[in-house]
């Protein structure tokens, strides 16, 4: 089965007779057992429920994984990962990473005892002098956000060869649609399905793809036992959206690669980054390890003043947080999405006050140039 086709028949309810195109909703907190010693294959809805059942099948055979667990957030999923480890061991994460990963992990995993470094993953060198005897994950973005750099999957992997470390890719950015890094040699793919998976701005939703059955094993443990599971209604809202997943991740990157090529036309627009376009430093890489370029764009006004008049004057395009839903959105990262990322660091990445990211949605192109034209003005 193709994948487009995977998105839209891939949750194919068997557990009733009903004929029902779309899988039910199994509102139900528990369930009752036939007898002593015999059960439906459900207890709980924390550890299991049909709905998201189905919906956790769909995630793994689009990520080709051997299972997929569906979390309350996506900031749940990180949380249980963080959770395969003990005080004392290391992560080495992409420095260039959502805002709300780095306030995780230094305010709250530093807590618990685990020791951070941030690098640029896509420096080979860097990345190799980072690992150590304590090193125990890996933590790519890739594409990173906001500032759109690109990890070779394949390299880290060879980087991290047999050692007992874990190759954990968020691949928010561009969804299963687009790449699939368990087939680049991941462990572990980390989704916030809030995001392109759901697609409609209404879920928050979050999951973890894995490789191989022992891992995913230890994952069910902790997320049972500490309940982050997403409910049946929104496990029906995401198995909703990811019918037309094919559809919107098509029509979102034709548009952001116009409105990329039309940002670097406008004088007041500095630097545009788009992974789309052939002289990003990541091009070539993403070419041999997506299908697809996304539709997320960051860009550099001339002045403080030029990036908070656009955060003004835009009208279709709406100025919020969040991203990979059909309504185009525009984000001030320095004060939204990485407000709790250190000064210096903010510095060093390019997150300043005339940064602005855009998730590009699934409008017509050309209202949305005309829209980000009056704005800019």
């Amino acid at each position: 089965m193709k994948l487009d086709t995977a998105c839209i028949h891939g949750s194919k309810d068997n557990n009733h007779k009903t004929g029902a195109v779309c899988t039910p909703i199994y509102q139900s907190a528990t369930f009752a057992h036939p007898s002593v010693g015999e059960s439906t294959g459900y207890d709980y809805s924390r550890l299991q429920n049909p709905t998201r059942e189905q919906l956790e099948k769909t995630i793994a055979r689009l990520e080709s994984g051997v299972d997929a667990l569906a979390f309350s957030s996506g900031m749940a999923a990180i949380s249980c990962i963080n959770e395969l480890f003990c005080p004392g061991d290391e992560i080495i994460a992409s420095d260039d990473l959502y805002g709300g990963t780095v306030r995780l992990y230094d305010y709250i995993t530093i807590k618990n005892g685990l020791k951070i470094h941030y690098v640029n993953t896509g420096d080979h060198r860097a990345l190799s002098e980072k690992i150590t005897d304590k090193t125990k994950a890996v933590f790519v973005e890739t594409p990173t956000n906001p500032m759109m750099h690109v990890t070779d999957i394949r390299l880290v992997k060879e980087i991290i060869g047999s050692r007992d470390i874990y190759l954990i890719v968020d691949n928010t950015f561009l969804s299963p649609y687009f790449c699939n890094p368990l087939s680049l040699g991941a462990d572990i793919v980390v989704h916030s399905g809030t995001k392109y998976l759901g697609g409609h701005n209404d879920t928050l939703a979050g999951f973890l793809v894995v490789s191989n059955h022992e891992l995913a094993e230890k994952l069910r443990f902790i997320h049972k036992t500490t309940g982050a599971s997403l409910s049946p209604f929104d496990s029906y809202l995401m198995i909703r959206g990811i019918k037309t997943l094919a559809l919107r991740m098509e029509r979102a990157q034709e548009n952001a690669l116009k409105i990329a090529q039309w940002l670097r036309e406008q004088k007041k627009i500095v630097s545009v980054n788009y992974v789309g376009l052939p002289d990003h430093p990541g091009y070539e890489i993403s070419k041999k390890q997506s299908r697809g370029f996304g539709a997320m764009i960051s860009f550099e006004t001339d002045s403080k003043e030029t990036a908070l008049q656009i955060l003004q004057q835009v009208n279709l395009i709406q100025f919020a947080e969040s991203l990979g839903g059909v309504e185009s959105l525009i984000t001030y990262p320095i004060l939204q999405t990485h407000a709790d990322v250190k000064k210096e660091t903010q510095r060093r990445l390019g997150i300043n006050d005339r940064l602005l990211r855009l998730s590009v949605g699934v409008e017509n192109a050309d209202d949305l140039t005309e829209d980000l034209k009056q704005a800019i003005g």
